[in-house]
């Protein structure tokens, strides 16, 4: 079984800071592309920014110049620096890994996990 753990959303001022954790565990080979993803209030869930394996990144224009994601494969962690922040940034944000597992037929096969989801608002 894999699990994904988001975790670090909050109430923040326009202007403020938060970073997001993304844990995952469980029975993984590796992780192929992680990405961020976050759904507003009666809006369809978009695509905010998402990293490769080895590091390549891209971003929702919306958000270019303010967040940043990263991971540490090392910990099977992804993050999302997310700088001067607006209201309209408000959103449950998700992480969603793409994995390699190990079948008990030694088989590699990619599955595509999300996170519960973390709410981040800003707001003053």
């Amino acid at each position: 079984q894999v699990q994904v753990v988001e975790s670090g959303g909050g109430l923040v001022q326009p202007g403020g800071s938060l970073r997001l954790s993304c844990v995952v565990s469980g029975s993984i080979f590796s992780i192929n592309s992680m990405g961020w993803y976050r759904q507003a209030p009666g809006k369809q869930r978009e695509l905010v920014a998402a990293i490769t394996s080895g590091g390549s990144t891209n971003y929702a224009d919306s958000v270019k110049g303010r967040f940043t994601i990263s991971r540490d494969n090392a910990k099977n962690t992804g993050y999302l620096q997310m700088n001067s922040l607006k209201p309209e940034d408000t959103a449950v944000y998700y992480c969603n890994a793409h994995v390699v597992i190990l079948t008990a037929t030694t088989r590699l096969l990619e599955f595509s996990y999300w996170g519960q989801g973390t709410q981040a608002t800003v707001s003053s």
